[in-house]
């Protein structure tokens, strides 16, 4: 399909998403089989379809920021969290900690953040910011409403005492609700957080091309506090984590020097 380029500047124009930062051949895939499923067959018609109508709009720009979550993804990384990680920042930086869940999608990251803190720090004592470019993952993540597959790997002690059942889905505690404060944001475009004790973002940066990655991981790390942690996803890694000021702790877990 022609007019790519073209194509590109308009979704910036109309969503601020520069999809030049995005690795081009899986992004137009994914951008082709929504043109498809709309029974059009260029670009300039699927972009007058998202001027026109909101609820198209708003499937595009969730389709496009990849929205795969679930709690206490890859459990054993979070043991990680759990055991080694959390009594270390507790010690270097106390017991209200500055946390950073980015690329936040529906929620599932910082309040199993919360969850996995509360077993180390009083619930009062914890505050996670948030952040998504998608409003209505953000929108989804407010309601604190989940579906059994997304909960499966919370532990089971956590599970009986945060989570209650509702009709086929379940409904996270407000005490758990109330810790996370959701914002939207852009990684691309948007300043980030600063003092920062622990970042979290997972399985998010892969989708962008090399450049944009190192812009992203040198951000973060100047977001960081001397001694701070970036927990990153199970598909990534950062080859170039010493030129960016990270020493690497185990496989997902790098520390600003």
């Amino acid at each position: 399909m022609e007019g790519y380029e073209e194509f590109k500047k308009q979704v910036y124009q109309m969503t601020k998403i520069d999809l030049s930062l995005y690795k081009e051949k899986q992004m137009r895939r994914r951008i082709d089989s929504l043109v498809t499923k709309h029974h059009l067959v260029s670009y300039p018609d699927y972009v007058k379809l998202l001027r026109d109508d909101k609820d198209v709009f708003g499937e595009f720009v969730n389709f496009l920021t990849i929205n795969v979550s679930e709690f206490y993804r890859n459990p054993d990384q979070w043991q990680l969290l759990d055991k080694e990680y959390f009594p270390y920042l507790i010690q270097k930086f106390g017991r209200s900690l500055k946390i950073w869940s980015a690329a936040c999608s529906t929620g599932d990251e910082p309040y199993s953040l919360v969850m996995a803190l509360s077993k180390h720090v009083p619930l009062s004592n914890i505050r996670i910011d948030a952040t998504d470019i998608d409003k209505q993952v953000l929108a989804q993540a407010k309601t604190g409403l989940y579906n059994e597959k997304s909960i499966k790997s919370v532990p089971n002690d956590l599970k009986a005492k945060y989570f209650t059942k509702v009709g086929t889905s379940y409904q996270i505690s407000e005490d758990i609700k109330k810790r996370v404060s959701f914002h939207e944001g852009n990684l691309l475009k948007d300043a980030y957080p600063s003092n920062c004790d622990l970042i979290v973002c997972r399985n998010v940066v892969i989708y962008f091309t090399d450049e944009a990655k190192h812009d992203i991981y040198s951000k973060f790390a100047k977001s960081l506090k001397q001694g701070g942690l970036l927990f990153i996803g199970s598909t990534e890694q950062i080859m170039e984590y010493r030129e960016l000021g990270f020493k690497r702790r185990s496989s997902f877990f790098y520390e600003k020097e």
